[in-house]
């Protein structure tokens, strides 16, 4: 199925790549997508546009936007109050909302809003049902923390998986659960998308920075 061949997808498909095409095809036909791909290849964009066109067709009921604060007990301390702390994590998604012509305290609204935000911290007891949900930068999640997020999740949802390997920022990268769930899953090939984006956009010195391991 995927967009429909004359759907200008909020703007951006004149634009898309053929790698973000096939990503934003799989948001909508497949109930799992994971990307490992650099930053500046539009993962947040395409991952929330297309959780966007899943709720106008009424596939999904509201889109979670889940984060990882990469300590959990760093939430606690930092100065605020939640939404207050939780604001330095969200800018990815508010600039993907404007660029799919929204405004993101209207569509973040606590009441009438249809987008909500939570860190993987707050996710032990919850329920997701008929959510698209995006967990983004999951390389920061340790393999618990991924593994408590993702058994939260119906299978009427459309789950999101967006990181990258070589940008992890835990004290010891190797409890990363981000990689070992991307190979779990993509064993199942019938039900999962495995979508890698390769182009950055954000120009030549964003490039060569990620180039060094």
């Amino acid at each position: 199925m995927g967009l429909p061949a004359d759907s200008l997808f909020y703007g951006l498909r004149e634009k898309m790549t053929e790698e973000q095409e096939f990503f934003v095809n799989s948001v909508i036909d497949y109930n799992v997508v994971f990307s490992n791909s650099e930053a500046g290849t539009g993962k947040t964009l395409m991952s929330f546009a297309s959780l966007y066109y899943l709720y106008e067709k009424g596939e999904i009921d509201e889109i979670l936007y889940i984060f990882s604060p990469v300590e959990e007990d760093k939430m606690g301390f930092r100065p605020g109050s939640q939404k207050e702390k939780e604001e330095a994590y969200i800018d990815p998604l508010k600039q993907a909302i404007v660029k799919v012509g929204l405004m993101p305290d209207k569509v973040l609204d606590e009441r009438y809003g249809f987008v909500k935000v939570k860190s993987h911290t707050f996710l032990r007891g919850t329920n997701q049902e008929r959510k698209g949900i995006i967990l983004d930068e999951a390389q920061n999640y340790k393999t618990f923390e991924m593994k408590k997020a993702l058994s939260r999740i119906h299978d009427d949802c459309h789950l999101i998986v967006i990181g990258h390997t070589g940008q992890i920022d835990l004290k010891f990268p190797q409890d990363s659960g981000f990689e070992p769930y991307l190979n779990h899953y993509a064993k199942l090939e019938d039900k999962v998308r495995i979508c890698p984006l390769t182009i950055n956009f954000r120009g030549w010195i964003s490039r060569h920075a990620d180039k060094l391991n």
